[in-house]
């Protein structure tokens, strides 16, 4: 192996498992899944912000997967929703890196990352979770309510946090991305 693969796999390791333990300081809960956290998804974004798109997606998928196995199948044991509200909403964090080389860049690939995990959540809602809906309220408004209410809070605290780290850390080391 690489010597590059092995320090990526190393640091998607250290990452997945910070955003796993940031995960479970919550600041609010969803009744049905979903929270706001203190920063859960900065350590994928900062990941994929060095590393780039694809491997982004690797660890997100497997955030997905680890978020699953370790108390999501409380919420969901449908296979769309597992698809949807884990892998997929996980694993689009990677999309962060897609414009990783200015702050401006970073700021915009974490909203283009968070948008695209809410979307990934809102078609999870339409489609499984739409029974929760209040009965006569149309499913893409309940799941487009329910979902803004924790991963706005999460983005606008996500733009926050990478706005200043990728200042403090990754301007002045030239090195720290590959």
């Amino acid at each position: 192996m690489k010597k590059t693969s092995t320090k990526m796999l190393i640091e998607a390791s250290i990452m997945i498992a910070l955003a796993q333990i940031l995960s479970y300081i919550k600041v609010y809960e969803a009744p049905f899944g979903g929270s706001v956290t203190a920063g859960s998804m900065i350590p994928l974004i900062l990941f994929s912000l060095r590393w780039g798109i694809k491997q982004g997606i690797f660890a997100g998928v497997v955030y997905g997967m680890l978020q699953f196995l370790l108390g999501g199948s409380i919420f969901s044991l449908h296979i769309l929703s597992i698809f949807l509200d884990y892998l997929i909403a996980f694993g689009v964090l990677g999309l962060a890196g897609i414009y990783r080389n200015s702050k401006y860049g970073a700021l915009l690939g974490t909203f283009i990352a968070i948008s695209a995990r809410f979307v990934s959540h809102l078609l999870s809602g339409v489609i499984v979770w739409k029974i929760y809906a209040p009965e006569g309220m149309n499913p893409w408004i309940y799941s487009s309510l329910y979902n803004i209410t924790y991963l706005g809070p999460e983005l606008v605290i996500s733009l926050i946090l990478v706005g200043i780290i990728f200042v403090s850390v990754f301007k002045k080391f030239s090195d720290i991305r590959q």
